[in-house]
């Protein structure tokens, strides 16, 4: 609240996070977040606005009012609170929107304002939000969302409940359109807000220390009799649940959504490859499949976030399945690769025993398949190009991966990945282990680097199923033929990336230029082919494989 001396506000006012007194100018400069405990203090859709978009860029559409269709009165009526809140605020209602730029790109944007009755979402609001979004697909303009909501308007009934279904198929046509959505939530977000346009857009950016969902903790706490978790509904609860992309200070905001921009834009075609496809043969091979095999599972061999950071211009990971939560074992996002956006995912393993046990050795759940296939459905409503780098031991086992649909998940990214209208390349960088492996691996063309291993099994659990013990290990590496250059001629494969001598473990930078150069070799050979003529080719690539004989 702001302190007041004889009858006049003074300037300085208490933080709402840790009560220190804060001086109003000095708080505004740090763009209203507290210097002593890093509180985010609520903005008004004008100021939210003001900070995110480019100077002087924004243009407010014609605003809506809302009526009075139920007659309602409580404590008073409610015409009397809508004129009461304009007053106030100065909005005519609880949302403003327009057309600007952020980061030079043109944009159609909307921020709703708390303090117009607690930003609940009446007939105006969700007419406002409606029409931000048809604007945005006659124009083709990304449309950025800022939510801030108490949830439905019970003033106006059932009439506001109606707004939920109308707001979230406006968001929902815009990515069958191919028209990115990205919506900021702040703090509060909550009730049909979220349960309808809030959480349908692409990208889910949440500021931090935001308090979001549907019920509000204290009606939870009233319900349930129970006391709620510590950091219950905040913004960082919610992504470690996969319910977010990104949690973000309200500093980094906006050069973070200028880069989204940037990447979900598709119209950049990548480079023409050559006609022929990719059989490259990877130069020297290691002495013997049990030795490719070691190599391959060496630590100290690229990641794929060393990958992406050799490769990659820019990259903005993408995190969640919005279901249960953030596999680390699997990182994805938007990339620009050598000019050209695409979305890439890959296992991540690591490289010292804190970050493997943390990313479970790049064996994912259910969840993170699921969050790769969201991500590649992502990049497929905007064409852009799907890249994956595969190296794990396979899909993790336990009960937990079990209780949650391990090989449901499995099954859903492989035909999911068939049935993607754009192109899609995935390269063995490691360890290519079973259906945890091929999950990711559904690809118009399919490369592996000259010392990695893709095989159906381990040679140890196979030496142990078929020999009762681990011993045979070396000589079923042989007999499983798991090596690129016996991969290649059996077709599971279209290309071998040369390696360092070594490996790529030795060199990561020379190992990443190989790869970089053959996988962009590969996207501007695809993007000869219409959606419809990759899926078909695709299914052919895979209908094709197999060694059968008529009876």
């Amino acid at each position: 609240m702001t302190l007041t001396i004889d009858g006049a506000a003074a300037s300085w006012t208490a933080c709402a996070g840790c009560g220190s007194l804060l001086y109003v100018p000095k708080l505004t400069r740090g763009k209203h977040v507290c210097p002593d405990c890093g509180h985010h203090h609520r903005l008004g859709a004008r100021e939210r606005l003001r900070l995110l978009l480019d100077e002087d860029s924004f243009q407010a559409a014609p605003a809506v009012e809302g009526g009075d269709p139920l007659g309602f009165a409580d404590s008073r009526p409610y015409p009397e609170r809508l004129a009461a809140a304009r007053r106030a605020t100065g909005l005519a209602d609880a949302v403003l929107h327009g057309k600007g730029t952020l980061g030079g790109r043109p944009l159609i944007a909307l921020a709703m304002d708390f303090a117009f009755m607690g930003g609940s979402m009446g007939s105006a609001v969700g007419e406002t939000v409606s029409r931000a979004a048809d604007e945005a697909l006659a124009t083709s303009s990304p449309l950025l969302l800022v939510a801030a909501s108490g949830g439905a308007r019970m003033q106006e009934g059932s009439l506001s409940l109606m707004q939920m279904a109308k707001t979230a198929q406006a968001v929902r046509r815009l990515r069958r359109a191919g028209v990115p959505s990205i919506c900021l939530l702040t703090d509060p977000t909550f009730g049909g807000v979220t349960a309808s346009f809030a959480t349908l857009a692409d990208v889910l950016v949440a500021e931090r220390g935001s308090l979001i969902g549907f019920a509000g903790p204290r009606v939870i706490a009233a319900a349930t009799r129970e006391r709620l978790p510590e950091g219950f509904q905040t913004a960082e609860y919610l992504f470690s649940r996969g319910m977010l992309d990104r949690v973000e200070s309200r500093e980094s905001v906006r050069p973070l959504l200028a880069r989204l921009l940037n990447l979900l834009d598709g119209a950049t075609p990548p480079r023409r490859g050559r006609q022929d496809p990719p059989a490259r043969d990877g130069g020297e091979t290691a002495a013997s499949a049990w030795e490719t095999v070691r190599l391959a599972r060496d630590i100290q061999r690229p990641s794929t976030l060393d990958y992406i950071s050799h490769m990659c211009e820019d990259f903005v990971e993408l995190h969640g399945d919005r279901v249960h939560g953030d596999d680390p074992a699997i990182v994805g996002g938007l990339c620009s690769l050598g000019g050209v956006n695409a979305m890439i995912i890959g296992h991540q393993k690591g490289h010292d025993t804190q970050e493997l046990i943390s990313r479970n050795f790049g064996m994912a759940h259910p969840e993170g398949y699921r969050k790769a296939l969201r991500l590649m459905r992502l990049a497929e409503s905007y064409g852009l190009p799907v890249v994956t780098l595969i190296d794990t031991q396979g899909a993790a086992p336990g009960i937990g991966a079990e209780e949650r649909g391990q090989a449901w998940a499995i099954a859903s990214a492989i035909a999911g990945m068939g049935e993607l209208t754009v192109p899609i390349v995935a390269t063995v960088t490691g360890e290519g282990g079973s259906g945890g492996a091929l999950a990711l691996g559904v690809a118009d063309e399919v490369l592996m680097m000259r010392n990695a291993c893709y095989s159906v099994i381990s040679p140890e659990s196979c030496s142990t199923i078929l020999c009762g013990e681990p011993s045979r290990a070396a000589h079923m590496a042989e007999s499983l033929r798991l090596t690129a250059p016996e991969l290649l001629r059996l077709g599971v494969i279209d290309g071998i990336v040369p390696e360092p001598e070594g490996g790529s473990q030795t060199d990561h930078v020379q190992a990443a230029a190989s790869l970089k150069d053959m996988i962009l070799d590969s996207l501007g050979r695809l993007s000869r082919y219409d959606p419809h003529e990759l899926v078909r080719r695709r299914h052919d690539r895979f209908r094709a494989l197999g060694s059968v004989s008529d009876v």
